[in-house]
């Protein structure tokens, strides 16, 4: 479908270096606003880098990096204003309740106390915490955790969201919540920026899909168009196929005859 609106996220030449280490070798990536985008890859392959560059969190990078419409070289803190973040596993100040962190947070994003206690609350109530919401999460379990950074991402009504790995430590119940969110999100009119090693749900909630390798993208479109090139496959077999490295073949089965002697 096509959009006459600029894209949400607009990538151009993007490369990173650490030392001598080249970790992203010229990105070049649109995203329109109101899409589920899974940006998948291998460990090590620059998904983390590439979004904490988006997110204003890398700087040093060579490229154009426009987000929402401002330059995240120049304009981070306009940027961070619109965006949620979720990351795998951050840093929580512990000593903190769920209802002081969150009020942090949306203090930061120019939530008003009343709004931000309601959200709080209500969101909380939804994830299963609305107990726990004055207790301090020095005893959270790391499912707990991430509920309260999924909230945090979100409790300011951002118009872009980036999930890095948001599921990790989630118990069942609330992963089903979030597979169904971020569907809602893009209904809504909001954006999503998904990385994840799960390949079915990237499968099921995503409409566009870029696999990165080295730095580089190798393969993007939709799930239907990378199935075409890679016979009626699942995107499992899609991502394994095209970042397979030579002589991993058979790698399971050694494993196992290493560990049984």
């Amino acid at each position: 479908m096509q959009t006459d609106s600029p894209p949400i996220v607009r990538l151009e030449g993007l490369r990173m270096s650490f030392g001598a280490n080249e970790v992203l070798k010229g990105i070049d990536l649109e995203v329109p606003a109101g899409r589920v985008l899974g940006y998948l890859g291998p460990n090590g392959a620059g998904k983390s880098t590439t979004v904490k560059i988006l997110i204003g969190m890398l700087t040093g990078f060579r490229g154009s990096v426009t987000v929402c419409g401002f330059d995240v070289a120049k304009e981070a803190l306009e940027v961070k204003r619109r965006i949620g973040y979720v990351p795998e596993a951050g840093a929580l100040y512990e000593a903190l309740t769920p209802l002081e962190y969150l009020s942090l947070v949306g203090g930061l994003h120019g939530l008003g106390e009343k709004e931000l206690t309601e959200k709080a609350f209500a969101l909380l109530k939804l994830f299963g915490l609305r107990d726990q919401g004055e207790v301090r999460m020095t005893t959270f379990s790391k499912g707990m955790k991430q509920k309260v950074l999924i909230i945090a991402g979100l409790i300011h009504n951002p118009e872009l969201v980036f999930l890095d790995e948001p599921m990790s430590g989630l118990d069942a119940n609330a992963t089903v919540i979030l597979k169904e969110l971020i569907t809602s999100l893009a209904k809504a009119g909001k954006t999503v920026f998904y990385c994840s090693h799960l390949m079915d749900v990237v499968e099921r909630v995503c409409d566009r899909i870029t696999i990165i390798d080295g730095g580089r993208i190798i393969a993007d479109g939709t799930f239907e168009e990378l199935k075409a090139r890679v016979a009626d496959a699942s995107l499992e077999k899609i991502f394994t196929q095209l970042t397979r490295k030579e002589g991993q073949d058979g790698v399971a089965a050694d494993f196992l005859r290493v560990i049984q002697g």
